[in-house]
C-alpha cells in the first residue's frame, strides 16, 4: 500500500511540520514522536484521542495512523452522556492526551497514554496497513437517537487529500493557517493531515482571532481555511484592519467549508482585499466532493464542480436522476467514489439506509446544478440538520437532552438564520409548569452539559402546545415565525 505521509518516512527532513503557537516540530522530530506513539498503540484496533487544540493531538493521530490503527478523536467539550455513548460504541483500546489534561469520568475506565512530543521512536516504519482498513472513525450528530460512528477508511483520507492538492494546485511549499477544532473532518483531515501529505506545513492558532489570521498570512502562510463564522468576524473586521486587509489580500487560497459562507460576506472581503473566498462541500462520511478550483471561477454561492474521482449526481423524491442540470432544477445529491468511508460502526441498518442499491451515497443535501458543472447547494432534505458556527448539529438529540430537564414537557429544535453563526439553535418549549417555566440561560447550560456548548439553544420560545399530524409527529414547518 501507499503511504499517507511520504514526508514522514525514510529519512525525514528538518522542515517544519506542525506549529502550534510557539511549539514547533521539524518533520524529523514529529516522525520520532509519532514513531513513539505508533509503538505504543500497534495492535489497539482503535484508540481514543483526546482531540485538544493542541501539537499533542495532531501527533497521536500521526503516530495512530503510522501503526495502522483507527484514531476515534473525542471533542473535549461533549457532556458525559454523549461522550459515554461514543466510548461505549468505539470501545477503544487506549486513550491517548497531552500531559497535564484533565479527562472526565467517563474515561476513568480506559488506560491512559501521555502523548510526549520530543519522544523518540522508530522513524523508518512504512505504515502497516491496507488502504480499506479504518483511518478514523468520526462520530457525526445525526437528526435522531446519539451520533453514530463513520468508519473513514485510509483510502478515503488519501483519496481526497490528493483530489483537493488537484483542485488547489497544494504543494508542499504552501504554509496553511487556521484555527478550526482537531476533533472533525474539516480541521483534522483537511487541516492536519493535509499539509503533512503534500510535505507543507501548518500553522494552528490555538483560537481562532483576526489577529492571529494577520499575523501568520503576513508572516509566510500562504492558505487560509475557516468556516462561515470566522469569515464573518473577518469581514467584520476588515475595514478598521489594514494588517488584515494586507494578510488576506497577500494569501494564495483562502477557502471556507462546513456550512454556506452568506454571498453578503464573499461580496466584503472581495471589495476590501481584492481577493475572493473560495468553498467546497463535504461530510462527514464522504470528505470532500466538490471544491471552487484555484484556476477556476471562484462563483459566489457555490460549490465548485466535483473533485477529480468523484461521481455525482442529482436525483428527484422518487430516486430518478434529474434530466437537467440547468441551474434551476432541484434534486438530492448523491455520490460514489474513493472518498466515502465504509459503514457506521455497530449500525448495519443505517449503513444500508445511507447507501443506494448500485453504491450511491444519499447526502440527503438539496441542490441544483449549472450546466457547466458548478454545484449550488440550496437546503437540506430534511429539515432537523442546523448548521451553527461550522458545525452541523442534529436537532434531536438537543430535542432528547432538553426533555430530561424537569421543566420541560415537549421540545422542538429549529435553526435560524444567524449573520455570525449562519443559524441558531433555536429551541421551542412546552413547560410542565406553565406559569414558572425554566429560563433560557438554564436551559442553555443544561444542554451544554449533556451535549456539548456548541449545541446549546441562542433562543427559547414558549408555547402552550407544539403543533403535531394525526400521527403525533411534530410538524416544524408549522411553527410560528
Amino acid at each position: 500500500m501507499s503511504s499517507l505521509f511520504p514526508a514522514l518516512t525514510g529519512d525525514p527532513s528538518e522542515r517544519v511540520a506542525l506549529r502550534f503557537g510557539e511549539r514547533v516540530l521539524t518533520y524529523a522530530e514529529l516522525a520520532a514522536a509519532a514513531g513513539a506513539v505508533g509503538e505504543r498503540v500497534r495492535g489497539k484496533g482503535r484508540v481514543a484521542v483526546w482531540a485538544t487544540p493542541a501539537l499533542e493531538t495532531a501527533v497521536a493521530v500521526v503516530g495512530v495512523l503510522l501503526a495502522g490503527s483507527a484514531a476515534v478523536p473525542l471533542n473535549p467539550k461533549s457532556g458525559d452522556k454523549e461522550l459515554g455513548h461514543i466510548l461505549r460504541d468505539s470501545a477503544p483500546g487506549l486513550v491517548l492526551a497531552a500531559p497535564g489534561d484533565e479527562l472526565p469520568a467517563a474515561l476513568a475506565g480506559f488506560e491512559r497514554v501521555d502523548v510526549d512530543v520530543r519522544a523518540v521512536g522508530p522513524t523508518s516504519a512504512v505504515e502497516s496497513a491496507d488502504d480499506g482498513d479504518p483511518a478514523l472513525v468520526v462520530y457525526t450528530s445525526g437528526t435522531t437517537g446519539p451520533p453514530k460512528g463513520a468508519v473513514i477508511p485510509r483510502r478515503a483520507v488519501g483519496a481526497t487529500l490528493d483530489a483537493l492538492a488537484d483542485a488547489w494546485q497544494w504543494t508542499g511549499e504552501d504554509v496553511l493557517v487556521h484555527g478550526l477544532p482537531l476533533f472533525h473532518v474539516h480541521g483534522l483531515v483537511l487541516g492536519v493531515l493535509g499539509p503533512l501529505r503534500r510535505g507543507g506545513a501548518v500553522r494552528h492558532l490555538g483560537r481562532f482571532t483576526t489577529e492571529g489570521v494577520a499575523r501568520e498570512l503576513n508572516g509566510g502562510a500562504t492558505m487560509l481555511f475557516g468556516v462561515p463564522t470566522m469569515y464573518h468576524r473577518i469581514a467584520e473586521t476588515l475595514p478598521q484592519d489594514p494588517e488584515l486587509v494586507k494578510a488576506l489580500s497577500g494569501a494564495r487560497l483562502l477557502v471556507s467549508g462546513s456550512a454556506a459562507l452568506p454571498v453578503h460576506d464573499h461580496e466584503r472581503i472581495a471589495a476590501a482585499t481584492g481577493r475572493r473566498v473560495i468553498e467546497r462541500y463535504g461530510m462527514t462520511e464522504t470528505l470532500m466532493n466538490t471544491a471552487v478550483r484555484a484556476d477556476g471561477e471562484a462563483r459566489a454561492g457555490t460549490v465548485g464542480v466535483p473533485l477529480p474521482g468523484v461521481e455525482l449526481r442529482l436525483v428527484d423524491e422518487g430516486g430518478a436522476a434529474v434530466a437537467a442540470y440547468d441551474g434551476e432544477t432541484v434534486g438530492e445529491i448523491q455520490v460514489r467514489g474513493p472518498n466515502l468511508f465504509t459503514e457506521y460502526l455497530n449500525r448495519p441498518d443505517a449503513t444500508a439506509a445511507a447507501f443506494t442499491t448500485d453504491g450511491w451515497f444519499r447526502t440527503g443535501d438539496v441542490a441544483v446544478l449549472d450546466p457547466d458543472g458548478y454545484v449550488r447547494i440550496v437546503g437540506r432534505k430534511a429539515t432537523d440538520l442546523i448548521k451553527s458556527g461550522g458545525y452541523k448539529i442534529g436537532a434531536g438529540e438537543i430535542e432528547n437532552a432538553l426533555l430530561e430537564h424537569p421543566g420541560v414537557r415537549e421540545a422542538a429544535v429549529t435553526g435560524a438564520p444567524d449573520a455570525d453563526l449562519g443559524e441558531r439553535i433555536v429551541a421551542w418549549i412546552v413547560p410542565a409548569d406553565p406559569q414558572s417555566p425554566p429560563d433560557a440561560a438554564e436551559l442553555a447550560g443544561h444542554v451544554a452539559g449533556r451535549l456539548a456548548p456548541h449545541k446549546r439553544p441562542r433562543e427559547v420560545r414558549y408555547l402552550d402546545a407544539l403543533p403535531r399530524n394525526d400521527m403525533g409527529k411534530i410538524m416544524k414547518r408549522a411553527l410560528p415565525s
